[in-house]
C-alpha cells in the first residue's frame, strides 16, 4: 500500500520553481482548473496549488486548497513520476464538494497526451 502522506518534501514553495513551471511546463484545462507540469530533477511528485483573490474569500480559498491536497494525498498515482505539477483555481469557480473537485482532476490527469 502507497504512502498516503502530504509530506514538506512534496510541495512547491519557491517563488522561482513556479515561474520555471509556468514558462517550461505543459498547460491543460477543465471547467474549474489549470494544471502545469513539468520535469524536476529531485526524482519524485511535488505539488503547488496557486488560488487567486479572484476565486473568492479567503474561506473559499482555503477550502479549495484543502480538497486539493486531499485529491493529491489519495491519488498520487494518478500523478506523472519525477514532476512538479501546478494545480491552478479558475476565477469565479462555484462552491464544489469533494467529490466534484475529484472526479474534474481525476478527468483531467487521466486525458490522454498527458506527461
Amino acid at each position: 500500500m502507497k504512502e498516503q502522506a502530504y509530506r514538506k518534501t512534496e510541495r512547491i514553495t519557491n517563488k522561482s520553481r513556479f515561474k520555471e513551471i509556468y514558462d517550461q511546463g505543459v498547460w491543460r484545462s477543465s471547467q474549474h482548473f489549470t494544471t502545469i507540469t513539468c520535469v524536476n530533477t529531485q526524482g519524485i511528485i511535488r505539488l503547488g496549488i496557486t488560488v487567486t483573490k479572484k476565486v473568492g474569500n479567503a474561506v473559499k480559498r482555503n477550502k479549495i486548497k484543502r480538497l486539493i491536497r486531499e485529491f493529491f494525498r489519495l491519488n498520487k498515482n494518478l500523478f506523472p513520476d519525477k514532476h512538479d505539477v501546478v494545480i491552478m483555481a479558475k476565477r469565479n469557480m462555484p462552491p464544489l464538494a469533494y467529490r466534484q473537485i475529484s472526479d474534474e482532476l481525476k478527468e483531467l490527469f487521466t486525458r490522454k497526451n498527458n506527461i
